[in-house]
């Protein structure tokens, strides 16, 4: 019984770090809940332990941002900002830093998997539209979604999870974390200049500007005005609320609730956009988090996290073996003596180590399978190759920033 309840756990965690198990059709969100599952069937914990296993507001406040952001994408918000940037650049580099910096601010402000999702085909298609490569803009894209999400509690999954378990309030968080994450979206603009000769022209002559290509006619969107409006002033009355320091499940519920109510919008068409899945495996993994506890198995890891430097490689290490949220889960129960700056260093460790690998965060993923799809292959070593040195250098700032 011993070894099949440890067999469970090594399956289910390899399962989360592939995102599948050979010759299933599962992803991780199956993956989690059925390793859950057989953690009960094998006695490792009955239903009413898993049930208050699950963290409600973690759940309530991941459900809440994605319905604001459902509403704001129905609305035509992002494409309508993309648009708007776009007309106002005039060569390839101020292309290159406005994507940067505004998926990073936008990832900040709402989650980092939706911007991925929702930019990739726009980026793809302004990249057509103004006959440049699109590698190094989807690599700007994929690591500014990972870097810009570190400054806030809303900008991913695992800060969600950190802000629910150590009551930091959102203020805080983002005072501490804000310029970290602006620094790491210039170095990021930096790296790619290195890498890619054909970005760093900053031109506005008649062969070098983009201008002639602006006056193709852009891709057609459609704005809805009402909804955008209405979205818009409840998003804005939401961050206030954060900044005052109202509790951020039940504000981020509310919110969502203002928008669901409308004549307008068919329930359905906001309801498909919220990532169930991700629901699911949140819940998968705080019940298998829950399992491998009472197992008694985290007793070796504690030995790797005993001060700042350590916490930093384990958490890198167990972020790009399993994935940031599942390491997140694992670690918060171990680290000594939790105090803001050991949560700050968790939070943004987890989410910067992502960068190191295309496999490394679900935005990654997101921006090379929309990519895919459009007919462009971003591998595994075109990023590598842009990941380990962001990594490597942010992961050193960040150890110097907060530690």
């Amino acid at each position: 019984m011993v070894v099949l309840r440890y067999l469970v756990i090594i399956i289910t965690y390899i399962g989360l770090g592939l995102g599948y198990l050979p010759g299933l059709r599962m992803n991780r969100a199956t993956i989690a809940i059925v390793g859950a599952a057989f953690l009960m069937a094998l006695g490792v914990l009955d239903l009413p332990a898993a049930w208050g296993a699950i963290d409600y507001k973690t759940l309530i406040f991941l459900f809440g941002m994605m319905v604001i952001s459902a509403n704001l994408a129905v609305s035509g918000f992002f494409q309508l900002a993309l648009d708007y940037t776009i007309r106002r650049i005039h060569s390839p580099f101020g292309l290159l830093v406005v994507l940067t910096f505004g998926s990073g601010i936008l990832s900040a402000l709402f989650l980092n998997d939706t911007i991925a999702l929702i930019l990739t085909p726009l980026v793809v298609g302004i990249t057509q539209l103004l006959k440049l490569k699109p590698i190094p803009y989807l690599l700007a894209l994929a690591g500014a979604t990972n870097l810009g999400s570190v400054a806030t509690l809303s900008g991913n999954p695992q800060n969600i999870l950190i802000g629910s378990f150590s009551g930091i309030s959102y203020l805080d968080f983002a005072k501490a974390l804000t310029p970290l994450a602006l620094i790491c979206l210039t170095i990021q603009v930096g790296l790619l200049w290195l890498l890619y000769p054909e970005v760093r022209s900053r031109s506005v002559s008649k062969e070098d500007s983009l201008h002639p290509y602006l006056k193709v006619k852009p891709p057609r969107y459609h704005i809805f005005k009402p909804l955008l409006i209405k979205s818009l002033l409840i998003t804005t009355g939401l961050l206030v609320a954060f900044l005052i320091g109202i509790p951020t499940a039940e504000v981020t519920l509310i919110a969502a609730a203002l928008l669901l109510v409308t004549r307008r919008i068919k329930p359905e068409r906001i309801l498909q956009k919220v990532d169930w899945d991700l629901l699911l495996m949140f819940c998968g993994l705080f019940i298998l988090t829950e399992g491998v506890q009472k197992l008694g198995s985290l007793g070796w890891l504690s030995r790797f996290v005993h001060d700042p430097l350590s916490i930093l490689g384990i958490t890198a290490l167990l972020s790009n073996l399993v994935s940031n949220v599942p390491a997140v889960l694992l670690l918060h129960h171990l680290i000594p003596h939790p105090d803001t700056r050991t949560w700050l260093l968790l939070a943004a460790v987890s989410t910067l180590a992502g960068n190191l690998t295309l496999l490394g965060s679900v935005a990654n993923l997101i921006v090379a399978e929309a990519a895919t799809k459009q007919g462009y292959r971003l591998t595994f070593g075109e990023h590598l190759r842009f990941g380990l040195p962001l990594t490597a250098i942010t992961l050193v700032l960040t150890y110097f920033w907060i530690a």
